[in-house]
């Protein structure tokens, strides 16, 4: 189940967004690097939680939950603690019908709606960008229930995204330097200072 050299795959049809899919905003980290909770950071006005519930709005998302102890935004707690973004994914799938989810991280304020729709729009059961697991397309289905139920048990090398990814023959969506420029995350105060904030 170890996860393979990311390269693209064939199986790349592209198709209208699907419809209802549902937005979820990985928030139940820790913040160690960073000092203070980065969900609640302040971006251009507003908390970074609840930007990236308005960026996943705009790109289309019929729905849009978070994975984390945050009552204020309904958030969903970790189910069991210290499983890292799996185990919030994991907790949220219990919560969900079948269907498609895109998965953004609290920390990557610099993407695009247009590049989330991107992802909304292929037709696979998992898909990220190259060198990139976050944000990521998952069709929630039986196979990757069974899978996300497996992999909670695992040791934490195994138990990962990009475990995830290989295991359901995810596809790697290519990226221009541009598109690639969204994708940075936040972990520290100097990458936050690094974007003027």
């Amino acid at each position: 189940m170890q996860p393979t050299a990311t390269r693209p795959r064939t199986r790349m049809t592209d198709t209208r967004t699907e419809p209802g899919w549902t937005g979820v905003v990985l928030a139940g980290g820790r913040s160690s690097r960073m000092g203070r909770d980065k969900a609640l950071l302040d971006w251009q006005g507003r908390s970074l939680i609840e930007h990236m519930r308005g960026l996943l709005r705009e790109a289309g998302a019929q729905r849009v939950l978070v994975s984390g102890d945050y009552p204020a935004f309904d958030g969903i707690a970790d189910e069991t603690g210290g499983l890292g973004p799996l185990g919030g994914l994991g907790s949220v799938a219990a919560h969900l019908a079948d269907g498609v989810l895109v998965v953004v991280p609290v920390d990557m304020p610099m993407l695009d709606a247009s590049l989330l729709r991107r992802l909304a729009s292929i037709d696979a059961d998992c898909a990220c960008f190259v060198d990139h697991v976050l944000p990521l397309r998952l069709r929630l289905n039986d196979r990757s229930r069974a899978w996300l139920r497996q992999a909670l048990e695992l040791p934490p090398p195994q138990r990962s995204l990009r475990a995830l990814h290989a295991a359901l023959d995810g596809i790697s969506l290519p990226l221009t330097d541009t598109q690639r420029a969204q994708l940075l995350n936040c972990n520290t105060p100097e990458q936050w200072r690094e974007l003027g904030r």
